[in-house]
Order: structure tokens, then sequence, then C-alpha cells
């Protein structure tokens, strides 16, 4: 692992179907990307972990309910409760929700029906690992593909976090019926976040958009900065 290209590891499930694209866009934007199955007990040597989108075990019982049980996942919880950043993107923000590792549920999108558009995302805040490399007041223009993907929490629990500024992005119009249009939270430590689109589809101008090398970038920086501390 050198300082410039840090390493981050992406966890494949049993059905994860955007794994290739993190590991890809990651790449591109920088880093060296580690492929990590989900039967691993241990992480190799990484700076960061991404959890992809797609259908873990197929989506059974709910999304994320039974990746959240894979080996890797006590490995990501013992990374994440040491401080390492986690992004998890869709089906990965489920999975991170299942485990207790972000506040929140995902339920199926309140129009019942699968959507894959892109979406105008405003920033919320700037100070977190994730976010540090976008402006205040910044609008970013990232896809979302679920069928699952309304995040739900009770008043109390919402206004808790609102209280705490754990919630980072917010749709600016809202795809599947997300309470107070929540598109990403962050933990209460700030060093784990899952958000709903899908940043690593937009990297490269072909595709429309590059703001999603902002959140990865944040995500590359702070690999960066926790690389650089364990040398």
């Amino acid at each position: 692992m050198t300082e410039n290209a840090p390493r981050v590891g992406v966890v494949t499930f049993p059905g994860s179907n955007d794994d290739r694209d993190a590991l890809q866009a990651l790449g591109r934007l920088g880093a060296e990307p580690a492929a990590v199955w989900h039967a691993a007990e241990r992480l190799p040597d990484v700076a960061a972990i991404v959890l992809p989108g797609g259908f873990s075990y197929g989506d059974y019982l709910r999304c994320g309910a039974i990746a959240r049980f894979s080996p890797a996942m006590r490995a990501v919880a013992e990374f994440a409760a040491d401080g390492g950043p986690v992004l998890g993107i869709c089906n990965g923000f489920q999975i991170l929700c299942e485990a207790g590792l972000l506040p929140g549920a995902l339920r199926p999108n309140a129009s019942l029906a699968f959507v894959c558009r892109d979406v105008r995302l405003r920033v919320e805040r700037t100070d977190t690992l994730f976010t540090a490399l976008c402006e205040p007041g910044d609008t970013l223009t990232i896809p979302v593909k679920h069928g699952e993907g309304c995040w739900f929490a009770d008043d109390e629990l919402l206004e808790e976090l609102e209280a705490k500024g754990q919630i980072v992005l917010r749709y600016e119009e809202n795809p599947n019926g997300s309470v107070a249009d929540v598109a990403g939270v962050v933990n209460g430590e700030g060093n784990v976040m899952g958000l709903m689109p899908h940043p690593e589809h937009a990297v490269d101008p072909l595709l429309g958009s590059t703001d999603g090398a902002l959140i990865l970038g944040g995500l590359m920086a702070a690999a960066r900065e926790r690389a650089s501390v364990a040398v």
C-alpha cells in the first residue's frame, strides 16, 4: 500500500452485481482496489471498505438480512469499531442497516416499482469523511436503481438523527418515499456511511456525471490518511 494509492476493499456477496463496478471506479480514481469474498473471516490489509450494490442472497427475507451474517461482516464490524471508513452503496446500505452499523431500515419503494434514473442530491454536511470534497449547498447528480430504497425511521429516531447531524444527503425529488427525503446517513462516529444512489456509476463523463467521484474521493482521502497513520 502506498500513500498515493490507498488499498480499498470491496466485499462481494452471492448476488452482488456492482462489485466490479466499484472496483473499477476506485481504480479509476487512483485507489488500489482489493476484492474481498463474503466468506473471508479476516479482511486483507485495507484502509477502507465498500459494500457494493446488488441483490445479496437474492434479497430473500429482507434486503441485506442474510448478508449481515456473512463472516466478512463480522470483520467489517470490527474494522468499523476501530474507526475504519466503511461505505455501503444501495444493497450495501441495506446490509449496514440490518447489521446495526447504521440507523434506520430500508423498505420497498412507496411506488412498489423498481426505480432506475439519475437523481439530484442535496449535500447536508460537508464535514464528514465522505463529503469532505463537497462544498456547502452542493447538489450532486448520481443514479439510483433499487426496488427497496425507502429509508425509514420513526419520529423519535429521525429527531435524534437530525439533532446529531447524521443525515448527510437528501433527495431533491424523492424517488422512493424515504422519510424526510433521506438518501444517505452516517453513524454517530462518522466513519460509516450508507447511501442508496450509486456513486460508482457517476465517475465518468460519458455517463453524464462525475459527481460520484466526490463521495468515493472522500472515502479514498480518509483511507489514505488511515494508511499513513498505520505506517
